[in-house]
């Protein structure tokens, strides 16, 4: 007597709502591996770094271009090199760590900075900064002097070990290591890549408190955007 084989067991079938769900799960995860280790955005509240970066400008860091590597392959694969000078970088503000700011740097450590009538001097010799802005020039040699900013005239100073001298490209109107100090090597998040949005905004705006303020804000950006900074990169 022979028997009938068993039928096979139905295939398993995940559901569309089940499919969706992890869908979305894996692209949260993805997304938080992205943020935490990778790129962070980052938006410009005050015109410290006017007029290459401007208020309302949102930008994305690299976050693995200054980090530790396992190898030559790493540097490569990821494009890793160290902090150089000109780099815009941001940075856990060392007074108020909550709070991330963004400048360019300018000195690196064991370099003698100072700042003399506006100019900039790295081991004596002024620094070439086409990128730097002034609400009133330098004086000229034949020029008497006049009261200025306190940033006017600084140091000279030597750049400790493990830190960096930053300031904005805004000369006259950017609280910086003139100010505060030099900037602890290990408090830097990452590098400015590239302006991925911006719209026309003060910082007024980003002082606002409350969802509908900030609700109301954000559907007005868009009639104010800037499309000719989209995709800007930063130098």
């Amino acid at each position: 007597m022979t028997t009938s084989p068993r039928p096979a067991p139905p295939a398993f079938k995940k559901s569309v709502a089940r499919e969706y769900l992890e869908s979305i799960v894996v692209a949260v995860i993805l997304a938080l591996f992205i943020r935490t280790f990778a790129v962070q955005a980052f938006k410009i509240p005050t015109g410290s770094m006017q007029p290459n970066l401007l208020i309302g400008d949102h930008l994305l860091v690299n976050k693995l271009v200054y980090s530790p590597s396992a190898g030559p392959w790493e540097d490569w694969l990821l494009r890793k090199r160290p902090i150089e000078r000109r780099h815009v970088v941001v940075f856990k503000f060392p007074e108020d760590p909550s709070r991330d700011f963004i400048k360019r740097v300018i000195g690196l450590p064991g370099e003698t900075v100072e700042v003399r009538n506006k100019t900039v001097l790295v081991d004596g010799q002024p620094l070439v900064e086409p990128y730097a802005h002034f609400i009133e020039p330098p004086l000229r040699p034949d020029e008497e002097s006049r009261a200025g900013s306190a940033g006017d005239n600084w140091g000279p100073q030597v750049v400790p070990a493990g830190h960096l001298f930053v300031m904005g490209d805004n000369r006259d109107n950017s609280r910086d290591s003139r100010f505060w100090g030099f900037l602890p090597r290990d408090q830097v998040k990452g590098r400015a890549l590239l302006v991925y949005w911006s719209y026309e905004a003060s910082g007024d705006e980003y002082r606002r408190e409350g969802w509908v303020d900030w609700l109301k804000d954000t559907f007005s950006a868009f009639a104010r955007t800037r499309w000719k900074r989209f995709f800007h990169v930063i130098r």
